[in-house]
């Protein structure tokens, strides 16, 4: 027993790197599972939501709605667009919902730093890494929405750009984290049957597992020098660490898959929150990579132009807000600071910002 102790103790650095890798897999399933469970719950209600839509603000908060029921902005995009192609749905009212959609992606970074909420200083970091993703959607819409409700701007530059590259054709790839992790969750879930809520439950166990072994695992790296590797490297400047968040997630095709791991980090004290601003809006851009490439494939001009308005929604909420990211970011510090003393601050601010006032506003605006 000694012996093993003491090669775990020479080779400490590889083994944690082995656990590292083995808990991002749960962790990644996990998201997949949560995803697959809720999807099982909401996506009926989600596109019957979406169908309802009658004019923009409606939109923008059925988007936050749809997608914070089923915790997936692609989800939320890949039925607009094919509500829009169909003709179920016009183009003014597909691109608030757009909006929504990047606002309610947010719920799933709060959720996932929740389960630090024990350790009031990882909690702190945590959190402010999770919500400032969230402060960032919700100013860009607060300056866009109006912007776009009285001249169309998106709406035009979409379609210019549609008209231009509807007959290029498209591509379709598989996302690397899907395919590791959909035949685990399709296993999982042909054993528990049609039970959405024995695998949510089961998703967060999972994560809530692998949350806590990946930050034990990313403090001893950080002792081993870790930090500055991801320092000197891939978060140097705010422009690398945009260009990581935006290869990642187009890779992945998940921009809550790539902020959500960044949490955890930001809880070990690998990263600060100003180095995850500018990861977070490369994830904004990378997660409309997939919907463009499909859009382009079906040659639907009314599909490309609802999936280049949100790119350009994201690219106008960067311009925006790039010179003043310190209105985001100091607004996540403070927001964290009082939740870690108060634990409940974050659970109501979940509860009334993408459930309560979504629902009410939608029900009194029809």
């Amino acid at each position: 027993m000694k012996t093993l102790k003491k090669f775990y103790n020479r080779h400490i650095v590889i083994f944690n790197i082995l656990f590292l890798l083995a808990f991002i897999y749960l962790f990644l399933f996990s998201l997949e599972l949560m995803g697959t469970s809720l999807k099982m719950f909401g996506k009926g209600m989600a596109e019957s939501l979406i169908k309802t839509t009658s004019n923009p603000l409606v939109g923008l908060f059925i988007g936050i709605l749809a997608t914070s029921i089923i915790q997936s902005s692609s989800s939320t995009t890949s039925i607009v667009v094919g509500l829009v192609a169909g003709g179920a749905l016009n183009v003014a009212n597909a691109i608030p919902i757009v909006m929504g959609a990047n606002i309610g992606t947010s719920v799933t970074n709060l959720l996932v730093s929740m389960t630090q909420v024990r350790r009031s200083a990882e909690f702190e970091r945590a959190l402010s890494a999770a919500i400032v993703h969230d402060f960032f959607n919700v100013l860009a819409v607060i300056v866009i929405f109006p912007l776009q409700y009285y001249t169309n701007f998106l709406g035009r530059i979409a379609t210019f750009l549609g008209e231009r590259f509807q007959n290029i054709g498209g591509l379709e790839f598989l996302s690397p984290v899907k395919a590791l992790t959909k035949p685990v969750v399709g296993a999982a879930r042909s054993i528990v049957g049609d039970y959405p809520w024995v695998l949510l439950i089961l998703s967060l166990v999972c994560l809530l597992l692998a949350l806590t072994r990946m930050v034990k695992s990313l403090k001893i790296l950080v002792v081993n020098k870790a930090e500055a590797w991801f320092d000197r490297y891939l978060f140097k400047t705010a422009f690398r660490a945009l260009l990581v968040g935006l290869l990642l997630t187009a890779m992945v095709q998940s921009s809550s898959i790539t902020t959500s791991l960044a949490v955890p980090m930001a809880g070990a004290g690998i990263l600060t929150i100003t180095q995850i601003f500018p990861y977070t809006m490369g994830a904004n851009i990378g997660t409309t990579v997939t919907a463009i490439l499909a859009a382009l494939v079906t040659g639907n001009l009314a599909a490309i132009v609802v999936a280049f308005s949100h790119l350009l929604f994201n690219l106008t909420g960067i311009v925006i807000w790039w010179p003043f990211k310190f209105v985001p970011i100091r607004a996540a510090e403070i927001f964290a600071r009082f939740s870690a003393r108060k634990k409940f601050i974050p659970v109501l601010y979940i509860i009334i910002v993408f459930f309560l006032i979504p629902i009410i506003l939608i029900y009194f605006s029809r």
